[in-house]
Order: C-alpha cells, then sequence, then structure tokens
C-alpha cells in the first residue's frame, strides 16, 4: 500500500494576529520538511486564531485573512515548500450565498485550504455548524457545500473542520462514498472536563463509519475563557489508536502511515447531505517504499486532577501573555481560594511576576496573616502587607455603616487597594472567586470581585480544596517545596468580616452546595428533579433562589477560564431582570 508521513502540528494561534499566525506556519512547515512529511496540518481557522467572535462580521478583517492565505502559499513556495501539501485554517467568504433572512452578512465562513506550489490548490469551508454552548457560529457563518478530497502520492485524503465529526451526516459518510484513504480533521475543539474521553469514542466511531483511518488534529492554548488542550489522535478504520498527543502543549507528531491506494477513477457527484465532492490531484505518483520511522506514541492522558490544573495554568498564562501584560496582583487573605491562585499564577507566569498583598483589618485573624505570609514563602511571590484598619476608621467616621454594608466597606477597601495598586504598578489583578460563590451571589461588588481575570471561576468549592491538596502532593513527590500551607486548607472557610465569622454562617455545608449547584447550574435540572434527587426540599428552594438572584452579579465578574460543559458567561445566559422561580408558580 503506498506511505504517507503526516506532519500534524497541534500548535497555539493568538486571534487577529495574521501576519504572526502565518509565521508560525512557516515554522512549523520548515520542521515538518527536514522530518521529510508528505503532507502538513495545522488547526482550525490557524491563520486568524479561533474564535474569531465578531471580527468574523468585518469585511476588512476577512479581506485579511483571504490575502494572507494567498501570500502564505507563495512563501511557501518560495521558501523550497511548494511540492510540500500544507492544510491550514482561516476565515474565508462565499460567493455563491445567496442573501437570506438570518445570514451573516458578506456570507463569512470558517475555512480551511490547501496550500501547494505556490497557490491554493482547493478550498472548503466547514460544513456542520456548532449553535450551542460558547459556539454562535450560525450568527458568525455560511456552511461549506462541498466534500473536499485531495489525492497526496496516490493516496485520496478527505478533509473536514471540527464539528462535521460531531454531528452525524456529512463530510463522515461523505469520506466513505468518495473511497478516501484517509480522513483529516482539523479542529479547535475548546476544553471541558472528561470531554477527552468522548473526544476519543467519537473519533473512534468516526473512523469506522468513514471506512478509513482517521486523524483529528487539534488546537493547544487559550483564548479568553477557552482553553484548547490538544490531544490530536489518530485511529485506524477500526478504531485502534495509533497515535495521541500530549495534553497542553505545543508539538508537531510525525505519523507514518500505510493507506489503500487511490481508485483510478477520480470520485465525483453528490453524497451525504448534498455535498459535492470537490477533488484535486496533487501527487499521482506513490513515495518509493521506506521503512516507517514515526509509527506513533500514545502520550499518557493527565488523571483528573492534573488536566483540571493545567487547563487553569494554561488558560491564565495565555491571558496574561497574549494581552501584552507582564505580571498580576492577588490580594492574599491566607485562605484556600486566593492560595490556590496565587499558586496557578505562579505555574503560569512565574513567582518572580506574581504579586501578593495581604490587607487585614481588625478582624483579620493572626493565623490567616501568617498562612498569607507562609503562602508567599513557600511560593517566593513578591509579598507585602497593606493594613485597611486605617481606611476603615475613615471611612466609618464618615458613613456610620452596621451590619452587611459594615462587613462589605471592607471587601471595597481591599478591592480598590488592589485597582490602586495595579494601576500605579502596571499589574493585572485576578480575582479570586470560585463557582459556588459566584452561583450564591457570595461575594461583594466591586471588593472580592475586582480583577481583570477569574481563573478559578468555573472551579467549585470543593474542587479548589481537592486541587489545592493534589498540588501539594506533586510537589511533594517531587522533593520541592508544596505551595498551598496546609492551615490554609484545613481550616474553615471565612471572609473574615466579622467575629468569628465562618462561610457555613451563610452557606450549606460545599459538599451539599456543590452537587446541588452542579445539577441546577450545569445540568440545567428543575427543583422538583433536584428534590427528587434525595436533597432537602427546602434546602434546594434557598440555593435556587440565592443562584436566581445573583445573576446581576456574575455579569459584572471578570472573565476566567473555563473548564465545565456549563460555565457562567456565554454558557448560560439567563436574563438578569427575571421573575421566574423554579418550584413557583409564575
Amino acid at each position: 500500500m503506498p506511505q504517507l508521513r503526516l506532519a500534524l502540528n497541534q500548535i497555539d494561534a493568538r486571534v487577529g494576529d495574521i501576519a504572526g499566525n502565518a509565521e508560525s506556519v512557516v515554522r512549523w512547515t520548515r520542521h515538518a520538511a527536514g522530518q521529510g512529511a508528505h503532507l502538513v496540518a495545522f488547526p482550525e481557522m490557524m491563520l486568524t486564531g479561533y474564535p474569531v467572535e465578531d471580527l468574523a462580521l468585518r469585511s476588512s478583517f476577512v479581506e485579511a485573512s483571504r490575502s494572507a492565505l494567498v501570500e502564505l502559499a507563495e512563501r511557501l513556495a518560495a521558501e523550497g515548500f511548494g511540492e510540500l501539501p500544507v492544510v491550514v485554517g482561516y476565515l474565508g467568504r462565499s460567493h455563491d450565498a445567496r442573501p437570506r433572512l438570518g445570514q451573516p452578512a458578506g456570507a463569512p465562513q470558517n475555512c480551511a485550504a490547501v496550500l501547494h506550489r505556490g497557490k491554493v490548490a482547493l478550498r472548503f469551508a466547514k460544513h456542520h455548524l456548532p449553535n450551542y454552548g460558547v459556539f454562535d457560529e450560525f450568527r458568525y457563518f455560511v456552511p461549506g457545500d462541498t466534500m473536499p478530497v485531495i489525492r497526496v502520492r496516490g493516496v485520496d485524503v478527505a478533509l473536514a473542520i471540527c464539528e462535521d465529526l460531531w454531528q452525524d451526516g456529512g463530510r463522515v459518510p461523505g469520506a466513505r462514498a468518495a473511497g478516501a484513504g484517509l480522513l483529516l480533521s482539523v479542529n479547535a475543539s475548546p476544553y471541558e472536563r472528561d470531554k477527552d474521553d468522548t473526544r476519543l469514542d467519537l473519533v473512534r466511531k468516526r473512523a469506522q463509519e468513514a471506512g478509513c483511518t482517521l486523524v483529528y488534529l487539534a488546537m493547544v492554548g487559550a483564548q479568553d475563557e477557552l482553553v484548547f488542550d490538544g490531544d490530536t489522535i489518530a485511529v485506524t478504520q477500526d478504531g485502534e489508536v495509533i497515535a495521541r498527543a500530549p495534553q497542553f502543549a505545543e508539538e508537531c507528531v510525525i505519523l507514518d502511515l500505510e493507506l489503500p491506494a487511490a481508485a483510478p477513477e477520480v470520485p465525483s457527484g453528490l453524497v451525504a447531505d448534498g455535498l459535492e465532492i470537490r477533488h484535486v490531484t496533487l501527487s499521482e505518483e506513490p513515495v518509493a517504499p521506506y521503512a516507517p520511522q514515526f509509527t506513533g506514541e500514545v502520550a499518557e492522558r493527565l488523571e483528573d486532577d492534573a488536566e483540571v490544573y493545567g487547563a487553569l495554568v494554561t488558560g491564565l498564562r495565555a491571558y496574561v501573555e497574549k494581552n501584552g501584560f507582564r505580571s498580576v496582583l492577588i490580594g492574599v487573605s491566607g485562605g484556600i481560594d486566593s492560595a490556590l491562585v496565587a499558586a496557578v499564577a505562579c505555574d503560569a507566569v512565574g513567582a518572580a511576576n506574581v504579586y501578593g498583598v495581604s490587607m487585614p483589618s481588625a478582624y483579620s485573624s493572626d493565623h490567616s496573616r501568617g498562612d498569607a505570609a507562609e503562602l508567599a514563602r513557600r511560593t517566593g511571590l513578591n509579598y507585602r502587607t497593606v493594613p485597611i484598619a486605617p481606611m476603615f476608621d475613615a471611612y466609618m467616621a464618615s458613613l456610620s455603616l452596621t451590619g452587611l454594608a459594615e462587613e462589605n466597606l471592607q471587601s471595597r477597601l481591599r478591592g480598590v487597594t488592589l485597582m490602586a495598586i495595579s494601576n500605579q504598578e502596571g499589574h493585572i489583578v485576578l480575582a479570586p472567586g470560585n463557582k459556588s460563590e459566584l452561583a450564591v451571589g457570595y461575594s461583594t461588588l466591586y471588593g472580592d470581585s475586582v480583577g481583570a481575570y477569574g481563573p478559578i471561576k468555573d472551579v467549585y468549592k470543593t474542587t479548589v480544596f481537592r486541587l489545592a491538596r493534589w498540588r501539594n502532593a506533586v510537589a511533594a513527590a517531587t522533593g520541592e517545596t508544596p505551595p498551598i500551607p496546609e492551615n490554609s486548607i484545613s481550616k474553615p472557610p471565612s471572609a473574615e468580616l466579622r467575629p468569628g465569622q465562618v462561610d457555613t454562617d451563610s452557606l450549606p455545608d460545599y459538599d451539599v452546595l456543590d452537587r446541588v449547584l452542579e445539577l441546577y447550574v450545569d445540568r440545567d435540572q428543575g427543583r422538583d428533579a433536584i428534590v427528587a434527587a434525595g436533597f432537602d426540599a427546602e434546602l434546594v428552594t434557598r440555593i435556587l433562589k440565592l443562584t436566581d438572584t445573583a445573576e446581576y452579579k456574575r455579569r459584572q465578574y471578570p472573565p476566567g477560564t473555563k473548564i465545565s460543559a456549563k460555565g457562567f458567561g456565554k454558557d448560560r445566559r439567563l436574563p438578569i431582570t427575571n421573575r421566574w422561580r423554579e418550584g413557583e408558580q409564575s
């Protein structure tokens, strides 16, 4: 059978940096050529980054992407790579789409192209457009209506883009109908907990349906709240895993494959969903037989806590670096949330670029102050103390606040202090709130919610504890100092805004709270279903009411790394002004 050496570039891209992304394509293609590759591939929308959101509706941006594609083809040829086919994602436009109600103006498309001999040999657009969760592709794109196939060294390679695998029909059965020996899908698939298993099951199923070897090339890195974990996979038509790339790491996967020879007759006609086969022959003659050097490696999968922690580090690092920041600022209270955020920040950008500020008040315990200082000692982050008691006394002399207003004033003074230091010194503030607190509104607007990014925004409190223990265990196992003080993990959580305060004064036990919230927030189950699952009816009603009435707070919280199937923000869009309450008559 004919042989092909693939170069699958599991790499990052920066949204809007068309020139920089094109430079990455040239650099990694140069590497692939040095490895003797016969076909090179890059992720979905590599030239523009992903997702581009409303940039897709700007004709200037679309045209810049299309022009850069042509220039990239010419440059690859000029550098001696013209005979090496390169598959690269970009933002394009349909010239066949007819204006109709609901179609995005300008008919932009999520496209990929094959570059060969200095030209764009083939263009195609994603056929299935996702329109759920964080995806709005019906808002931005016109679907593709072709079944792209290229003949490379005597092998017919069918091409697809991400969602084309996730939905039934279209290019998967189309690849079988076209007699393809390989189905190559380029992807920018956001990370979610446990998605790697779902992804592998999907790829195996689609390979069997396509009747050929399937390669799933994934993006790595992060964009705003989304993290891309890589996890590039290659499987045989029987579902056997040939190769699997590591998570959260850029890598060029070089893979030697033996594939069926293309049929003498060029495939044509219509296939599933009315897709028209577009076949381009790039090279008919097979490669001279050679001894395979790259027979595939399967990287070890990360266990659950390592995977989530890796996503948090990747998300924060990308946000800081891609937005041109150099350092981060954290209010360190001695509690578990700020301690975990500090550990993630040190791993993401280096302790030398992490600045911690302890801001004790009259109600701050000695152990909390000590725990904050111990965190700084263990991690090596920059540390200072700015007492807020004098500021608090000045405000109280003018306002004479009591109760909750007095408590929240302390939090807001800390927020002002952090933003003032940020403004003066140029660090970005990290908000330490977790998903449990955001869900039920247990935070102070313009206080602990201030910041440019919330690294654990999508992490429930029980998971915060688990990740802290995991990070310390990893450090201990490798002979390093565990970053998080044990006392920060073991003591009862408290905002310390009044004497003897603990979180359970206002909230249910976090283990119960998080299980109810996961059903309500992540799975959209109603009150009756949650009660039927074994939870106290009165408690469920209280938690759901707290969650519903806190929407206005969540809308004002900064962006943060998404790790769940339904994070607050684009995933879960509820009206702020809303009289509907679960379990109540409307």
